[in-house]
């Protein structure tokens, strides 16, 4: 019963996520739609406005124009305004004015005067064609916003397609193809070589090798046998296992990293963009410098109708068209110089926040180095030559799948050796392979071999290697020892340079890793990182992201697998590799395309840059109000200079206009 209601919650769970993520993009769709049909409607409201007509010398008149103009400019208000009139509505129940009322309070206050104007209730000219452009701009700044402002909730779809659908369950001798969801715990399923494993449990039956690096960071495949534990999502490589289930659904070790991810997710910081923070002092400024200049107007004895004039210029004039482009037009040129540079930002609030790190989190596996193991040294025994060591070995390895076996392979090709041919190939689970090569027995053997044998090895050498976090192999010819081979995930050169170069930038680079502690501090050392946390448990990882952020450190986290996702969404600034799993790669702030931990630079050059072009920008867009509010309250009326608002509107484009070019000279 427990089981069926489980099943329907995680369904109701996926529905609810998929649901979230369609509701972004039909808001990304509902704004352009808006957009478009304002645009369409706003050519003949400009033609038909007499302050337009007056200005330009076209004189456009037919029966009933005014009406058709009202007609036209009350469809923009409510159908284009819609999004800031109910926005306005959401910030006034949050007692927090900001754009979303700025905008509504200069449209309402443009629209029912306009309207009164056009019934007779007063003289003057109508503002319908100012209403209609700031719509339209405030449109296409907020769907140039949306687009570049990409939703996270793909990352836990992503984490739930991880596990397989289909498990193989055995009932009496019989093996038969079941959902993953209708497994109960102590249910027992055959997990094929190369399979994915569904759920967590306990190998009844079968040794193998796992590849959990997904999922705990550890870089090579652990040996599994008989009574030993497997995790959901991990990877079986090569025997066939029974297994008994432990955990299902909710309770596996992947359900427990999705929920770590949502909830780090929930509690990222929500920092207010700096546009809005403007547009709420710009609301009180065009309240305040409103009411004022018509309690000013009408105290110097002016008639009801200017005042009402004056009142309104200055609140249409308060709301400036830059103000809703000034942050979307840096935001689309920066994410299009950064798609150049091989970084896709997914998260614009983290991504300018990057200018502030002073530590940036690596995961080793992958990211500092290369995932793959190459080999570091040959020792060879007695009489052969390295070369020789390493193509006996390479000609019995040609045949596994294994990572270390691909390394030595790969090593014997780059020293263009030809390899010899192999008869009788066999793995030995656990302990190694073995061949017959040109007609002797050779084979490549685990430390664990070489014990069990009690055959002699050079052990200071073995001890050295394996201090410095090598796995070292041993090749033998029947019984006797031909010698040693060390391979290590080997360090890629742009990490070195990249730690070089934070370095130089006064920023701190720490290691996270599962690794032990031995392969972590050898790896570091080839680096340059003086901080390393190794033996990390996967859940752990968020946690110690955490620590260091209690330090009072801004935090950014590098990383590319399963484990690294809690951490990602932890952090201040989450970077996944590009080549790691989609689930890093959508848990995270920003993604490293080209997968070069060079390209972390970039991002803090790119992300101090579109800054400091916001900061240019939100200054220029405010700084037009300073200038033009006090003008359009009648300043220097005495002096015979009052702003008309078709003035207003020149020197509201000209602002714009600045902005826009402004945001076009964004280099890195």
């Amino acid at each position: 019963m427990n089981h069926h209601i489980h099943h329907e919650h995680t369904h109701h769970e996926d529905q609810q996520m998929s649901a979230s993520h369609h509701e972004h993009e039909g808001m990304i769709g509902d704004f352009k739609k808006r957009f478009l049909v304002s645009l369409m409607l706003t050519i003949p409201i400009l033609l038909l406005s007499k302050m337009i007509q007056e200005w330009s010398g076209i004189n456009i008149s037919f029966p009933y124009d005014d009406v058709v103009l009202l007609l036209l400019s009350t469809i923009v208000y409510f159908y284009g305004g819609w999004p800031f009139l109910k926005g306005s509505l959401d910030e006034m129940k949050q007692k927090n004015p900001g754009m979303m009322m700025l905008i509504a309070l200069a449209i309402s206050v443009a629209y029912f005067y306009s309207v009164g104007i056009i019934l007779g209730l007063g003289e003057g000219h109508d503002f319908f064609w100012e209403l209609a452009t700031l719509i339209d701009i405030m449109l296409l700044g907020h769907w140039i916003e949306m687009k570049s402002i990409m939703g996270a909730s793909n990352a836990l779809q992503e984490l739930v397609k991880l596990l397989p659908s289909i498990a193989h369950r055995i009932d009496d001798e019989k093996i038969e193809d079941i959902a993953v969801s209708e497994l109960q715990t102590g249910d027992v399923i055959l997990i094929k070589p190369g399979e994915q494993v569904p759920v967590d449990g306990k190998i009844i039956k079968g040794a193998t090798t796992v590849d959990e690096s997904m999922l705990t960071g550890e870089s090579l495949p652990i040996e599994k046998k008989m009574d030993d534990n497997v995790i959901a999502g991990s990877i079986n490589q090569e025997g066939s296992l029974t297994v008994e289930t432990k955990n299902t659904g909710e309770s596996t070790y992947l359900s427990k990293v999705i929920e770590l991810v949502s909830e780090a997710q929930a509690s990222k910081s929500k920092t207010q963009n700096l546009a809005n923070r403007a547009a709420k002092i710009l609301f009180y400024v065009a309240v305040f410098a409103g009411v004022l200049t018509f309690i000013i107007w009408l105290a110097l004895g002016y008639p009801l109708s200017i005042a009402i004039e004056r009142m309104v210029t200055v609140m249409v004039i308060s709301c400036p068209h830059a103000l809703g482009l000034a942050a979307p037009l840096v935001v689309s040129v920066s994410t299009a110089l950064s798609a150049k540079k091989g970084l896709l930002i997914r998260n614009r609030t983290q991504f300018e926040e990057a200018r502030k790190l002073d530590a940036i989190i690596f995961d080793k596996t992958g990211t500092l180095t290369q995932g793959n193991f190459g080999v570091t040294d040959l020792m060879p025994v007695d009489e052969i030559s390295s070369n020789e060591l390493l193509r006996l070995a390479a000609g019995v390895e040609r045949s596994s799948q294994h990572p270390l076996a691909k390394g030595v392979v790969k090593r014997a090709e780059e020293l263009q050796l030809s390899l010899p041919s192999i008869e009788d190939f066999m793995s030995i689970t656990g302990v190694g392979l073995e061949g017959k090569v040109e007609g002797t027995l050779i084979r490549v053997v685990s430390p664990r071999y070489i014990r069990q044998e009690k055959i002699t090895v050079d052990e200071l050498a073995f001890e050295k290697l394996s201090e410095e976090g090598k796995t070292v192999i041993f090749v033998l010819k029947n019984k006797q020892l031909l010698g040693m081979i060390a391979l290590a995930d080997l360090v890629r050169e742009e990490a070195k340079e990249t730690v070089t170069a934070l370095k130089n930038k006064g920023i701190n680079s720490i290691m996270l890793t599962g690794d032990n502690k031995k392969v972590a501090h050898w790896v570091a050392k080839q680096l340059g990182i003086d901080e390393v946390h190794a033996e990390v448990l996967p859940d752990d990882k968020s946690r110690q992201v955490k620590n260091i952020q209690l330090e009072g450190r801004k935090v950014a986290m590098v990383g590319d697998g399963i484990n690294d996702a809690p951490a990602l969404a932890q952090a201040d600034v989450g970077i996944a590799i590009g080549s790691g799993t989609d689930v890093a790669v959508e848990t995270a702030d920003i993604v490293l395309v080209r997968s070069n931990p060079k390209d972390v630079l970039s991002i803090l050059e790119l992300s101090r840059s579109t800054y400091n072009k916001m900061i240019q920008n939100l200054w220029w867009a405010a700084g037009y109000n300073v200038i033009t509010i006090p003008l359009a309250a009648g300043v220097l009326a005495p002096y015979g200079v009052i702003l008309s608002p078709a003035i207003g509107a020149v020197l509201m484009s000209l602002s714009t206009v600045i902005v826009a070019v402004n945001a076009r000279t964004l280099k890195i």
